[in-house]
């Protein structure tokens, strides 16, 4: 007797929303750990008795392994099936954090980090895929795109304000065993609601030289770019490693050019759409870094803001991005095209950092911090849902996986390069007013405003980039029969089946 009823036995189109909602409780679990455990690296530090370099490894353990699996993971997906590769790395992520919140020593805490970072990038790189293979329909699949990115954009500011809630109320501990009863119902409700897939199957073997040239490369880049904040971007360690991240990846590349099964069929880098919207995300992603990350030390050493208040001071971003969420973007875009959509966002980003240029020591709330965060909140929620829309647009069924762990794979380096450069750059600056006897708050400002404009000018630089890759043409197959087209990137049509009747944006392009 069953008393977990199969997929089969839920209606479809019930079954696929409920099937939306335990893959983005999936992401929002790591987008919580991402941030949540910032605000308790003190409490963590003070307990185990981490000196101030090893405590960084509490955050760098989790980001290197993350970003390095990515690719691979999303490629396994394929391979073996997303459905499968999803639940293993909910197992694994939750059996990680519960050892992370066990940790009585640096060294198990640590190995537990890179251990959850593992899981987080098996579970990650397939939620694109599977959003994109449950809703063929492009008005369906805008919808829940703007689910998906509330999660991965809004989910931080909610982890700064849960962070500070449960290490002040309870302790350090408890940040990882909330994911328990969280990571439980995660793996209940997905065996239960999403059906097994087809998969392509890995009866020619699996590209074991590819995935390990490829896992190294990436994770030598990452290492480098972690350590260049401390190490600074000239030391040995970070040269050495950034030169071995290029070797690895050029092998990679050329073995990959050669073998008849590769882990990553060169063919999706004709894609236009996914690598043009990875290149600009990347821009994009590094100004929203800046505001996040810089933003929080301004008003935690500037302002003198709690953790809970500073969680509190991103709701303007948070709530804006969720307004925008519950569906307004979806219909701009399927109105208007996710181009014009876009750039009107990626401009807003740029006003709000431009306003975070003006603040300064005594800088009051409202209406300065707030209509800043307002503006890339607005710009957040208006860019991100596009750019999705762009990449996954002609990624092949077949390959949904790989571009899914490509579209993670540009964020998470290009957030963690970003952050890295950024605070080099205010950090820097600091250094140089405090050594000429500034005032150690306007020699702070002044670092953190250089971080802003130079956080602006990338946003101006993706917005350029999307200009003049995104809006090109491509060449693309002809309509399948009883096929209705719909846009790419640079406005050429891709056939998909007709599930519903086409949006307006799609009916004037044709």
């Amino acid at each position: 007797m069953h008393l977990v009823p199969s997929p089969s036995s839920i209606p479809d189109e019930r079954r696929r929303w409920l099937t939306l909602c335990v893959v983005c409780l999936a992401q929002l679990m790591i987008v919580l750990d991402t941030t949540i455990v910032n605000v308790a690296l003190p409490a963590i530090q003070r307990e185990l008795h981490f000196t101030q370099g090893n405590l960084t490894w509490v955050i760098n353990a989790f980001l290197i392994t993350f970003g390095s699996f990515l690719l691979l993971a999303g490629r396994l997906g394929d391979l073996l099936g997303r459905r499968r590769v999803f639940l293993a790395g909910v197992v694994v992520f939750t059996a990680a954090s519960a050892l992370c919140g066990l940790a009585t020593g640096q060294g198990t805490l640590i190995a537990a980090r890179f251990l959850q970072g593992l899981g987080a990038a098996v579970q990650a790189s397939v939620i694109l895929a599977i959003i994109v293979t449950e809703f063929p329909e492009p008005a369906a699949r805008a919808r829940a795109m703007s689910g998906y990115v509330f999660v991965a954009v809004a989910g931080g500011s909610l982890g700064l304000l849960a962070g500070g809630a449960i290490t002040q109320a309870l302790s350090w501990h408890w940040i990882f065993f909330v994911n328990l009863p969280i990571g439980i119902a995660t793996i209940l409700l997905a065996r239960t609601l999403i059906p097994s897939d087809s998969a392509i199957g890995i009866e020619h073997g699996i590209d074991w030289l590819g995935s390990v040239l490829v896992t190294v490369s990436l994770m030598s880049a990452i290492y480098a770019i972690v350590q260049a904040s401390s190490h600074g971007w000239g030391s040995s360690d970070v040269l050495g490693f950034a030169a071995l991240a290029g070797v690895l990846m050029a092998a990679f590349l050329a073995l990959e050019a050669r073998i008849a099964d590769p882990i990553m069929p060169l063919r999706i880098l004709r894609s236009r759409g996914l690598v043009g919207s990875s290149i600009v995300r990347g821009f994009l992603v590094t100004g929203m870094y800046s505001t996040f990350f810089l933003g929080t030390l301004y008003l935690e050493h500037i302002r003198h803001y709690g953790a809970l208040q500073t969680g509190l001071a991103f709701l303007p971003w948070t709530i804006t991005v969720a307004a925008l969420s519950l569906g307004t973007t979806a219909r701009l875009v399927n109105r208007f095209g996710p181009m014009r959509v876009l750039v009107p966002g990626m401009l807003s980003v740029i006003a709000g950092l431009a306003l975070l240029l003006t603040t300064g020591p005594q800088t009051s709330f409202f209406p300065t911090l707030f209509g800043a965060y307002f503006a890339i909140g607005l710009g957040i929620g208006s860019a991100f849902l596009p750019l999705l829309s762009i990449a996954m647009a002609d990624v092949p069924s077949e390959d949904a996986g790989l571009g899914s762990g490509i579209v993670n794979v540009s964020q998470q380096v290009a957030g963690a390069l970003g952050l890295a450069l950024l605070a080099t750059v205010a950090t820097n600056r600091t250094n140089g007013l405090l050594a000429r006897h500034h005032a150690v708050a306007s020699a702070l400002v002044s670092g953190y405003h250089l971080a802003f404009l130079a956080g602006a000018l990338s946003v101006g630089t993706g917005l350029v980039a999307a200009l003049a890759i995104l809006r090109r043409p491509e060449l693309v197959p002809e309509p399948e029969p009883g096929a209705e087209p719909i846009p790419k990137a640079g406005g050429e049509p891709t056939p998909l089946p007709i599930r519903e009747p086409a949006p307006e944006w799609q009916r004037q392009a044709a």
